[in-house]
């Protein structure tokens, strides 16, 4: 995943991208209805590193990543409806919407164990942005 996100890195500098990743991130950290600090590092991890998110400002993404962490942490359902909004900013672009669930994957299988619940909100994140599912495994 990593290296198809790489090879597409000079395509991947939208506010549209931007804002739909960090709303994933945050989709994903929450799936389980918890959120646990290794997650919070996992994603700041992923923030600090990842040469595709190096695109924008560190600072920037870890706010708009705790704004969403916040949506859904406050309501789970009311928040996911708001962070999905923000997901299907990069429909419009397909290397930008397969980005997105890609870093999605990326960061549900950081600690090794892509769960069900994970898997469902990318899944769902990808009928969102009007992509097949099986495309990614899901």
């Amino acid at each position: 995943m990593q290296t198809q996100l790489m090879a597409k890195k000079n395509d991947l500098k939208s506010g549209a991208f931007r804002d739909a990743s960090m709303a994933m991130c945050a989709l994903v950290a929450a799936a389980d209805g918890t959120v646990d600090p290794s997650e919070r590092q996992r994603v700041a991890q992923l923030i600090a590193t990842n040469e595709v998110l190096q695109n924008f400002d560190a600072d920037d993404l870890r706010r708009r990543f705790e704004e969403n962490l916040n949506k859904l942490t406050t309501d789970f359902d009311f928040g996911k409806v708001s962070v999905m909004q923000e997901i299907a900013k990069a429909k419009k672009k397909p290397a930008e919407a397969r980005a997105v669930i890609q870093i999605g994957i990326v960061i549900g299988g950081a600690d090794g164990d892509f769960d069900k619940d994970e898997q469902a909100v990318v899944r769902e994140a990808c009928y969102t942005l009007g992509l097949p599912p099986h495309e990614f495994d899901l």
